[in-house]
């Protein structure tokens, strides 16, 4: 389950999507994520699965190493159903025991979330999949560049969240190693109940905060010793600059936005 888990991994690949500038994809990306809450019917939906498919294709990420990182929302989206199915109050009831129902639009709307939910999912992944941690920063930085001027730290803002962002397969990597060296010595992780096997993590938080502090430090200790200071005065080795397959995008995302929005209140 922590190796399913894809959420800030970068995938180095030769794809289109990989070479746009990172603030055309955080722009469409957002784009990507309000079109979610436009889609309301069938026909949105199919134009939205049929649209990230070509995405995903031009990106040249495997489909299967994106939906792996589904496996560690399961429980997310298992819950999500069971609130929709039993609480969702309805006038076509197709089941029904005791005080609990299920009714056909309960079924519709639990649909419509656990879709939503894991297109959102698979749709944000890939901004991190096709974007380093480097650029990711600079993508950040340069959109938050006009806040400056109200004395807000763009550039500091924008490290905080690529360091998260970055420590986030690095930190489920240790708690593999962790859990691996806990197996080795006897403690078993997967037997037993929820509550078990929630109780059976303790003994990971320890050794896993120990670790976290120390590869901060390391990190504080690296970025010192190269005269890191900030973003004030600061040079870039690749200065951003769009181009045409920028132009391109955000002609492409602002049709898919046009269609969705076609088939919702004309279709």
């Amino acid at each position: 389950m922590i190796r399913d888990i894809t959420i800030g991994q970068y995938y180095p690949a030769q794809s289109k999507v990989h070479s746009l500038d990172p603030r055309t994809k955080i722009i469409t990306s957002f784009i990507y994520i309000i079109s979610l809450f436009i889609s309301t019917g069938f026909n949105g939906y199919l134009a939205t699965v049929v649209f990230l498919a070509g995405v995903i294709t031009v990106s040249k990420v495997p489909f299967r190493f994106i939906v792996k990182g589904l496996k560690s929302i399961i429980i997310i989206i298992i819950l999500t159903v069971s609130i929709n199915i039993f609480f969702t109050p309805g006038v076509t009831v197709i089941f029904k025991l005791g005080g609990a129902q299920i009714t056909l639009e309960g079924l519709i709307i639990a649909s419509r979330m656990v879709l939503r939910l894991v297109l959102l999912i698979i749709g944000s992944s890939l901004l991190t999949l096709t974007t380093s941690p480097i650029s990711l920063t600079d993508g950040i930085e340069a959109l938050l560049k006009p806040l400056e001027k109200i004395k807000v730290p763009a550039h500091e803002i924008a490290m905080m969240m690529t360091i998260a962002l970055r420590f986030i397969p690095i930190l489920l990597e240790e708690t593999d190693k962790i859990m691996k060296a806990q197996t080795a010595r006897g403690a078993d992780f997967e037997k037993g109940g929820i509550i078990t096997r929630a109780r059976n993590l303790i003994p990971l938080l320890v050794p896993l905060f120990i670790s976290s502090f120390r590869r901060a430090e390391e990190l504080a200790v690296a970025m010192e010793a190269r005269c890191y200071r900030g973003g004030e005065g600061r040079t870039k080795l690749n200065v951003l600059e769009y181009k045409a397959g920028d132009l391109i995008c955000y002609l492409i995302f602002i049709l898919y936005l046009c269609v969705l929005i076609s088939i919702r209140f004309l279709g």
